[in-house]
């Protein structure tokens, strides 16, 4: 399955198994190990399974999630968005601003690289020496690619009980983020169906 580290950053918030919501950067240490988790898909940017967090890279990073989830929650619309912070979301242009200042923050040159026999490929070379900074630039620029890229329009928000993900909508029938997602659906929806022939009701949709 393909992933994407925007969405990776927005998932730090999840459901936590217990009704309740989970923080994967509630912490020093679970930011570090959120960081370090991402090593594929922050390959050739800097060495990620190295990087170790402080509590102002953490906080740097919880501000950029915030910019993304309000974004996500843009794109998703008119359909309602994740439930964990639909009441706190800042508008998408501070959240654009937050995006294009991360990003900038990093000077970032593009290299060519073209071996003889094969296929010319490019990469971008950093001139920034602080690992903490290269990281949050590199997650806002991921964020810029994956909301201005094809996959943004197949962007949802589950509407499961109790999920607050969202997630890239891979074929026209899906409608959560996950099997086990689906399967609680069901089963709420089964059970409204039920209650509402014991009360007498119209059935719910």
């Amino acid at each position: 399955m393909e992933r994407w580290l925007a969405l990776e950053l927005a998932s730090t918030i999840r459901h936590d198994g217990d009704g309740g919501v989970a923080d994967d950067l509630a912490t020093v240490r679970g930011t570090t190990r959120w960081i370090q988790e991402q090593g594929d898909l922050l390959a050739g940017l800097l060495p990620a399974g190295e990087l170790v967090a402080d509590e102002d890279l953490r906080l740097g990073i919880i501000e950029l999630r915030q910019a993304v989830r309000a974004l996500f929650a843009r794109a998703v619309s008119p359909a309602p968005p994740s439930p964990a912070d639909a009441h706190r979301l800042m508008t998408a242009d501070q959240a654009a601003a937050r995006l294009n200042t991360a990003a900038a923050r990093e000077p970032v040159a593009p290299q060519i690289d073209w071996p003889v026999g094969g296929v010319p490929t490019a990469r971008l070379l950093s001139a920034e020496d602080d690992p903490h900074v290269r990281l949050v630039a590199a997650l806002a620029r991921a964020a810029i690619d994956f909301l201005s890229g094809p996959q943004c329009t197949q962007l949802r928000s589950c509407t499961a009980p109790r999920c607050v993900r969202y997630f890239v909508k891979s074929h026209g029938r899906q409608e959560w983020c996950k099997p086990s997602c689906g399967n609680r659906a069901r089963a709420a929806r089964h059970y409204r169906r039920q209650r509402t022939a014991v009360e007498g009701g119209p059935a719910p949709s």
